[in-house]
């Protein structure tokens, strides 16, 4: 009988009964003894196009029944070896923003007391920045690979400096970053101007967009990642837009010509190695799928990243050999 959390088995429970956590893991109220916690944060008040994103963590918990616990391509087994329970939601204010922002700063750095690594459930990317700030008290300034289909780099909105477009702007400004260990990849689409993309480069920022990534693997990309990064306590933020919408519709900012969701598991599976200390999977929006295939992704992506934490082995799976 293994002596860590185990996620409840669909020859246990049917998929679609037992509790509504993520991977139907055992809840928690506390992150006191706990090697991670997923943490919902139910947020879309720092959206600038389609809300919807404060009813991803729900879905993305929905979608995440049928995960098993062992990962048959790269070998991890990480409930063999870590302390894994669904922490809940953030009570974020629904009606302000910027009190929203100190409340989810609060609430991690508590998380981070007791040396658990947050697994973010999104809500849009506003939440960065707070969980950044929270990570930068407990660690110093970080390394940072950022995929997504913007920069979000503006420094306001409509006048505004908190909003899901200037996450990164205001850690920067904050000093929660490491900026020649800073990757932004899948950057694409219209802009309005270039410096949309540049102000981050001027910064000493590595910008790969997407067109760079178009019919090839990124795993190559990954290599060169972690030996930038080397041993510096790196943060991991994905935004599901940073697929194409073939793939993820289920969002608020959709741009053409995105990532593939092999290669999104090829640049998580490439950060095994690194020292993690916190990731997020942000801006699934449910209402624009629903089918559910995006909070599904979402969902399998979160687990990735729960697989390439530090202290959980790698065992790749036996391929076949084969040429082809």
């Amino acid at each position: 009988m293994t002596r860590f959390n185990q996620p409840l088995g669909g020859n246990d429970m049917p998929r679609f009964g037992g509790p509504a956590t993520m991977m139907r893991l055992p809840p928690a109220t506390s992150a006191a003894g706990l090697d991670v916690g997923f943490i919902g944060i139910p947020m879309d008040h720092g959206t600038s196009n389609r809300p919807g994103t404060r009813l991803g963590p729900r879905q993305i918990r929905d979608e995440s029944r049928m995960i098993r616990p062992y990962n048959m391509a790269t070998g991890a087994a990480p409930f063999e070896h870590l302390q894994v329970a669904d922490l809940g939601d953030v009570a974020i204010n629904t009606f302000d923003l910027k009190k929203t922002v100190d409340i989810i700063t609060a609430h991690y750095r508590e998380v981070l007391s007791h040396g658990t690594i947050p697994l973010t459930l999104g809500g849009d990317h506003t939440l960065t920045w707070p969980i950044l700030r929270a990570i930068k008290e407990k660690h110093g300034p970080v390394a940072l690979i950022h995929i997504d289909a913007h920069a979000d780099i503006n420094d306001t909105m409509f006048g505004e400096k908190v909003a899901h477009g200037c996450p990164f702007r205001r850690a920067w400004e904050d000093g929660c970053l490491i900026n020649d260990k800073v990757f932004q990849i899948g950057l694409r689409a219209t802009g309005y101007a270039a410096d949309d993309f540049n102000w981050g480069r001027d910064k000493g920022w590595t910008v790969v967009q997407a067109e760079e990534c178009w019919h090839k693997s990124l795993t190559p990309l990954m290599k060169i990642v972690r030996e930038k990064i080397g041993d510096a306590p790196v943060y991991l933020s994905y935004d599901i837009d940073s697929l194409d919408s073939a793939f993820a519709p289920g969002t608020g900012t959709v741009e053409p010509g995105g990532l593939t969701t092999w290669q999104g598991l090829e640049i998580i599976r490439g950060c095994a190695g690194l020292n993690l200390v916190g990731c997020d999977l942000v801006e699934v929006s449910p209402p624009y799928d629903p089918t559910g295939n995006t909070a599904l992704i979402g969902a399998n992506f979160l687990y990735e990243m729960l697989c390439v934490l530090p202290g959980v082995p790698q065992n790749p799976s036996r391929f076949s050999g084969l040429t082809f």
